[in-house]
């Protein structure tokens, strides 16, 4: 698989582990504490930013009660076609979630990027 590949699929599989977490009502940090992981480290797995590995993915499917295949093959993208006000505001709601994944995603980057200096200036 090559880098592009593997960046969508994480982006995809992130997309629908935030997608189940939604449907529960939890939160990031109710999924992180479960998993004993911090909280930005559980964003990068639903922003596609880390890598995510079997071991990872199986804890996350109990957490939901879910199978593996379940979390791989639900397509994300997918909205019931409803002519309605209601699903106006679910795709603004969308849209919004979008635009913070994307912020959150930066955010650590930055966080990371200061980081790194700060340990190279103290070196």
């Amino acid at each position: 698989m090559n880098d592009i590949q593997k960046k969508k699929t994480n982006k995809t599989i992130g997309k629908n582990i935030r997608t189940f977490r939604h449907r529960r009502g939890w939160s990031q940090e109710d999924i992180a504490n479960r998993l004993g992981i911090s909280i930005p480290a559980f964003s990068k797995i639903e922003t596609g930013v880390t890598d995510i590995n079997l071991s990872r993915l199986e804890q996350i499917a109990n957490i939901y009660e879910v199978d593996v295949v379940q979390i791989l093959a639900l397509d994300a993208e997918e909205v019931e076609q409803q002519p309605s006000n209601l699903s106006i505001v679910q795709k603004r709601l969308s849209d919004r979630e979008a635009e913070i994944v994307n912020l959150q995603r930066k955010v650590i980057l930055l966080y990371e990027e200061l980081r790194s200096s700060k340990t190279a200036i103290h070196l």
